[in-house]
């Protein structure tokens, strides 16, 4: 007996089943766009007033499912129902958040329109589909990967006051103060238009003036100084009078593959005071800078010199001979001794500063304040870093091999790295011009696919 032919998926299915993921996403969102397109003469017809009282309207909808989701909650609680410890607060505060994006994306053709025409009303600038097309990937929380030129800083202006209509906030994280004050003042044109309200906050900027930045509805500021204020506030949390962040909501980090990959590890700290002795420092130097530097055999692990260096790692280790020489001019038997353990430490530091860190290329000597001090240059960017420091005494050892002032030796007393710090938002977004090869990271570490978003024209390069 014969059986029947199996089916045959009709042309499209095929088509679809081999499709690149990237592509399947980008024309499942593509129709918002359509959405988005056919609104425009409507809303060229409208006032500024007719578009403030629309996103006015959405705020308020917002506000109603989050006290109805939070009342439901509350309910849950006291019928026994919902778990009220860290797993179970962390879960609450999940599915309130996805009932306020669930308002938002109902709203998200209606918000793009209106920004659209801000933007064309306020700066004489158009969004092209493919920035509309990166908002929406900003605004369901992945990594926007946009060719340099294509204007990633317009796209991001869509998503931050959708998102901004929580009233909970919305951050766009940039690499320095510069771009936090180039972004706010240009794109803020278009926030105000629409009756919100924007700031950016810059490295001298008070706690006030922090303070009023983080309560506007969107704020610019570059990611290590948002970082230094969640460390600031956690250390002077026993003070409400002086926080400056309020939650941490939603936010669009710029560059994202340079701060939340290449410089994922690095620590921020904030540093109180060690009260080592400063002159100890210049004792030390003095004595380090007579000791001459050797080498290591790796094979027969024979030692010349009184020292030697390990450029890779950025350390230096005394010889048995360079040991002897210290010990003689410290007037000390043992330098290996717990009672010696502070001089061991200074006898280090001053190693690494004179002999493994190079000035103008690790750190400069500019003046300050009517003194010269040190400055790190960042490894990753080459800027400079005013206002951070090294810790372990490697500050002060550069400080005495440079011959400028001393200042007090610091100890960390809290730090976070930019990976912990951010993964604490309720939604995380990125763009930058190349992020498709790190998306393994990006998917295990933050949750975020890459969305390659397509040139507005091909590119006519061979």
């Amino acid at each position: 007996m014969s059986t029947a032919p199996a089916p045959q998926k009709n042309l499209w299915q095929r088509l679809w089943s081999v499709v690149d993921p990237n592509e399947r996403y980008l024309r499942g969102i593509q129709p918002q766009v359509v959405r988005i397109n056919a609104l425009e003469s409507e809303f060229e017809r409208l006032s500024q007033q007719d578009l403030q009282d629309r996103l006015r309207r959405i705020r308020l909808r917002v506000a109603e499912a989050s006290r109805a989701a939070e009342a439901e909650q509350q309910k849950q609680i006291e019928a026994g129902t919902a778990q009220t410890d860290t797993a179970g607060l962390r879960r609450l505060r999940k599915e309130l958040i996805a009932a306020e994006k669930a308002v938002l994306d109902e709203h998200l053709v209606e918000v793009f329109a209106a920004v659209r025409e801000a933007a064309k009303r306020t700066l004489s600038m158009r969004h092209f589909d493919v920035q509309l097309l990166g908002g929406i990937v900003l605004h369901e929380g992945r990594v926007a990967e946009m060719k340099t030129g294509e204007g990633k800083t317009l796209s991001a202006t869509c998503p931050l006051v959708l998102n901004a209509l929580s009233g909970r906030g919305a951050h766009l994280v940039t690499v320095n103060d510069y771009l936090a004050r180039r972004d706010a003042d240009w794109m803020g044109k278009i926030y105000r238009y629409l009756g919100l309200a924007v700031d950016h906050i810059e490295h001298d900027s008070s706690s006030w003036q922090r303070q009023q930045a983080y309560r506007c509805d969107i704020t610019y500021i570059a990611n290590h100084e948002i970082g230094f204020d969640y460390l600031r506030d956690n250390y002077n949390s026993f003070n409400t009078n002086v926080l400056v962040l309020r939650e941490m909501h939603y936010a669009i980090v710029d560059e994202v593959d340079s701060i939340l990959i290449d410089e994922a590890r690095v620590p921020l700290i904030i540093s109180g005071s060690r009260g080592r002795p400063l002159e100890s420092y210049r004792r030390i130097q003095e004595i380090v800078r007579r000791l001459i530097k050797g080498e290591q055999d790796f094979e027969t692990k024979a030692t010349t010199g009184d020292f030697y260096v390990d450029e890779k790692a950025k350390t230096a280790t005394l010889t048995e001979e360079g040991q002897r020489k210290v010990e003689i001019a410290l007037g000390i038997e043992n330098l290996n001794d717990s009672a010696h353990i502070e001089e061991m430490h200074l006898v280090n530091a001053a190693l690494r500063a004179n002999f493994c860190y190079q000035r103008d290329v690790d750190y400069i000597v500019v003046p300050q304040g009517g003194v010269q001090s040190v400055v790190i240059v960042d490894t990753f960017t080459g800027r400079p870093q005013p206002g951070r420091r090294w810790s372990d005494g490697l500050h002060q050892a550069i400080e005495a091999k440079e011959s400028v002032p001393v200042q007090d030796e610091q100890q960390t007393v809290a730090t976070v790295t930019y990976q912990n710090f951010f993964l604490m938002y309720d939604r995380l977004s990125g763009m930058t011009g190349t992020a498709k090869t790190e998306e393994a990271e990006f998917v295990g570490a933050y949750e975020m696919p890459v969305v390659v978003v397509p040139t507005s024209t091909g590119c006519r390069r061979q």
